[in-house]
């Protein structure tokens, strides 16, 4: 079995090493999906397409027993970020780049569906292996796989969902755990306000929605400190603030995009119906007109406690406690968080920090690496760990 890991091990960074080099912007994996059905074909796994670039491949596992099923995501898309790594399979098309690990989740399923292959007489029940597009932006692409109905349509019951996200913030060797709420919802806004420009030496003649904005954005951080619970976790965050004046000329508009996140979904709702009240009443009492779209992204991502603790319980016996590790809760969002809404879900954590400063970049930063011996933890939990719950259910 070992032999057969190492050589599973070095497919994967074959494979990882090709998506990174030729990565795609969400819901257009075209060519991502073509190469992950190419490797199905290889490996003799049978597949569908589902939310047009995503793919769904499905085991049979020959043991009698239960006709459960468990379904094994990975998500496909990279990001709108130049490369700034100098390595030989650096992203071949400026402005993309799989900077959030992607490429190594989609090589990882493969190198799992490669090993449950050749071992199906080992378990029962059927495993489905999604590569799943378009995680990095709202809608997302597990809401579209939700709606295609491809999941209704197993007779078998699911009985668990389970993802994994590469971390840098954990060295390789260990998986990270939370049970119940792990990751954050997030909900965007888009706001443009409109004043009256003017020159800078006669700000009375003008209408600053410069000045406008900062008073904004000001009071509505208030929605989180001073409206939120303590004991509930909040973040509003602007990270555009485009003003297109000059030191001299108050511009007649301003430009803002922000997020908010939490993890309570009937204060999320709250707290959005307070920012939009907020958004459009301060700027027109200040002269200003304003406009504004709200994107609803992604909710709380949900860990089932009680598929945590069987999946701690094997990983102990499998691969060792001391590679388990308690994580905290994560105000990023993720779009898995969708099927933790509607069935038994787990999503952890995968240490890719190999000491090195060039594996330890966070995610999103055009820096962005990991250190390729974490397959050798990766491969072998989700493998062991899929295979005992159908055994054991």
């Amino acid at each position: 079995m070992k032999k057969g890991l190492e050589d599973l091990h070095i497919q994967a960074i074959e494979d990882r090493r090709y998506l990174h080099q030729y990565p795609e912007l969400s819901f257009k994996e075209f060519n991502t999906s073509i190469y992950i059905q190419d490797r199905l074909v290889q490996l003799g796994i049978p597949f569908e397409k589902v939310a047009e670039t995503g793919v769904l491949a499905v085991l049979q596992g020959s043991k009698d027993g239960n006709a459960d099923l468990i379904v094994l995501r990975a998500d496909m898309d990279a990001l709108p970020i130049i490369e700034a790594n100098n390595i030989d399979y650096k992203s071949a098309y400026e402005g993309v780049m799989h900077a959030c690990g992607h490429d190594f989740h989609t090589a990882n399923l493969l190198a799992v569906g490669a090993f449950l292959k050749e071992h199906l007489a080992e378990f029962s029940g059927k495993i489905a292996l999604l590569f799943q597009p378009a995680e990095e932006k709202i809608p997302g692409g597990a809401i579209e796989v939700i709606k295609s109905g491809i999941l209704e349509r197993f007779s078998e019951k699911i009985v668990a969902i389970l993802g994994l996200h590469v971390s840098p913030r954990l060295p390789i060797g260990k998986l990270g755990l939370c049970s119940g709420r792990f990751m954050a919802s997030s909900d965007e806004f888009y706001i443009t306000i409109k004043g009256r420009g003017g020159h800078a030496a006669e700000p009375h003649r003008a209408i600053d929605p410069i000045m406008i904005a900062v008073e904004l954005l000001s009071t509505l951080q208030q929605v989180v400190s001073r409206k939120a619970n303590p004991n509930t976790p909040s973040v509003l965050t602007f990270g555009r603030f485009e003003g297109m004046g000059a030191a001299n000329v108050i511009p007649e508009e301003v430009h803002l995009a922000g997020t908010f996140r939490t993890m309570d979904e009937a204060w999320r709702k709250e707290a959005v119906d307070m920012i939009e009240n907020l958004i459009y009443s301060l700027p027109v009492s200040l002269g200003a007109s304003v406009e504004l779209e709200v994107r609803r992204g992604y909710p709380v991502l949900y860990n089932d406690p009680k598929l945590t603790e069987k999946a701690r319980s094997i990983w102990a016996d499998s691969i060792g406690e001391d590679k388990l590790e308690n994580v905290d809760v994560w105000m990023a969002a993720e779009d898995f968080a969708y099927y933790s809404q509607k069935y038994p879900s787990l999503f952890v954590l995968l240490g890719t920090d190999g000491g090195s400063p060039d594996t330890q970049f966070g995610l999103h930063n055009p820096q962005f690496n990991l250190d390729e011996r974490a397959f050798a933890l990766s491969i072998p939990a989700l493998a062991t760990l899929v295979i005992n719950m159908l055994n054991n259910d």
